[in-house]
């Protein structure tokens, strides 16, 4: 029977510079959380030039770390209970609030509103873990698009090529986990904002099952519940680590998630290598796909007759629709009860918010009525296999400025975000899990991502497979975590 404990009991990763680290260093008292802190804060600075961080409280994140050392010397016991004790670590400018940390989803509408003063049920969570905030990362104007460059700045870049973008919207997060700012940070995802940026900087991203992670209660609804918040990380059993302290108990609005732990004997894995002629994907990319698939197969899993774009064509173009009138239906609703001013905000903001506004209800029941069509349908396809491997990105990352935001053609937006990413939004509509890892370097030693998609409640089976992936070492960190660099 191979199953995801017997999966996760194998070698994960042989790289091991990442936050689960940098906690034992600073449980066996090689590095203080002060240190650590110390170490990340020069780092930001070293790192000023790739536009990660939007904001950073020095005196609130040297606090929070010597607090955690003092425990670690008053309490041992408690601070050994803790995931990440000690570990600093960075908010996203979008999402559940921190509490100190002003939250301004990259844009000048938000100013006037005052800086958190609770945190969200999740913030929580990343405290109670040993987590150490102090700071935000870079997001795109109310996380709109697929690159972390809004217009109030900075301009994230990708750290491993800096004329290229880290992504959205949770560019920044993946830009400093990646440069070594921190291990690991928080991040969300409503249509591939964990997963793209991860993709692009060469990080493991995962989008947590619907209902898994703490939703409250500053956050609503969650954007209907297509969006989550979790983590970008360096390493798999960051990931794994980061969902065993963070997930479950969300108090609402979903039940209560009963995660998957035993694969039904080897695994069936569907493989789709290709997007089609409307989404050309990059030859080097889906290769990556397909030698995935193999290393896979040759543990035992079995691959099913390849998955065809016509399968799946449907589902993700519907997917990008329902997101593209859910973002839009929402962000007219927070215009209109925060009594938002336009004129501060992206051309790009403006003409979404707009067309929000301007969708009939019944227009707008019909796509959440097709996104229950989705996940069926998806489900029907889980009959054949139980997982699905696919390209995470159709092309490396593009140059800055691919995603301007400073015109008024939504529908031309949301379809660049679709090209690039086709697969995205699947997920996010239809609830299920999904992963994405590295698997190998391009010519230009940019990565080679893979996503890996389940069922509902199939996190950690998706994360044993990606232990199989990271085991065969084609992807190397360019950066040492700060604290960990001697």
């Amino acid at each position: 029977m191979l199953d995801a404990t017997t999966l996760g009991d194998m070698p994960a990763v042989t790289d091991r510079d990442d936050a689960t680290a940098l906690a034992a260093a600073i449980a066996c008292g090689t590095v203080t959380c002060r240190e650590a802190m110390d170490a990340s804060l020069a780092a930001a600075e070293r790192h000023r030039d790739l536009g990660a961080l939007c904001h950073i409280d020095a005196d609130r994140g040297r606090k929070v770390a010597d607090a955690m050392d003092e425990e670690r010397r008053s309490d041992p016991a408690g601070f050994a209970t803790r995931a990440f004790a000690g570990v600093p670590t960075l908010a996203k400018d979008l999402g559940g609030p921190f509490a100190g940390f002003p939250v301004r989803a990259g844009s000048h509408l938000f100013d006037h509103l005052a800086g958190g003063s609770m945190d969200s049920d999740l913030a929580a969570r990343f405290r109670a873990a040993g987590l150490c905030v102090f700071g935000m990362t870079t997001s795109p104007e109310v996380g709109l698009s697929l690159a972390s460059e809004p217009a109030r700045g900075p301009t994230c870049r990708n750290p491993l090529a800096s004329a290229l973008t880290a992504g959205g919207s949770s560019g920044g997060a993946a830009a400093a986990v990646a440069a070594g700012i921190v291990a690991i940070a928080h991040a969300t995802d409503a249509g591939g904002s964990i997963r793209v940026p991860a993709a692009c900087c060469g990080l493991v991203g995962l989008k947590p099952t619907r209902g898994a992670m703490p939703g409250g209660p500053a956050f609503g609804n969650h954007l209907g519940g297509i969006a989550s918040e979790f983590v970008v990380a360096r390493s798999v059993r960051d990931t794994r680590r980061a969902l065993s302290a963070l997930a479950g108990r969300a108090r609402g609005p979903f039940a209560d998630l009963a995660f998957s732990d035993a694969a039904p004997g080897k695994l069936r894995i569907g493989v789709l290598a290709e997007t089609g002629s409307r989404f050309p994907m990059d030859l080097q990319r889906a290769t990556a796909v397909s030698d995935a698939a193999r290393a896979l197969e040759a543990d035992g899993h079995r691959i099913v007759p390849v998955v065809a774009w016509a399968e799946l064509e449907g589902l993700a173009g519907a997917s990008n629709r329902v997101f593209a009138d859910i973002i839009s239906v929402n962000l007219a609703r927070l215009v209109e009860s925060l009594r938002l001013d336009l004129s501060l905000c992206e051309p790009m903001t403006g003409a979404v918010a707009e067309r929000g506004a301007a969708m009939p209800a019944t227009a707008f029941w019909d796509s959440l009525t097709a996104a229950v069509s989705v996940s069926h349908a998806l489900w029907n396809l889980f009959d054949g296999f139980d997982c699905l491997l696919t390209p995470m990105l159709a092309t490396a990352p593009p140059p800055l400025g691919s995603f301007p935001t400073d015109h008024t053609d939504a529908n031309l937006h949301f379809s660049r975000m679709a090209a690039f990413a086709p697969l995205a939004t699947l997920a996010n509509i239809s609830g299920v899990p999904a992963l994405t890892l590295p698997f190998g370097a391009d010519g230009d030693g940019l990565p080679l991502p893979v996503q890996l998609v389940g069922p509902m409640g199939s996190d950690r089976i998706l994360l044993a497979l990606a232990d199989r992936l990271a085991a065969e070492q084609r992807w190397r960190h360019r950066f040492p975590v700060a604290g960990l660099a001697a």
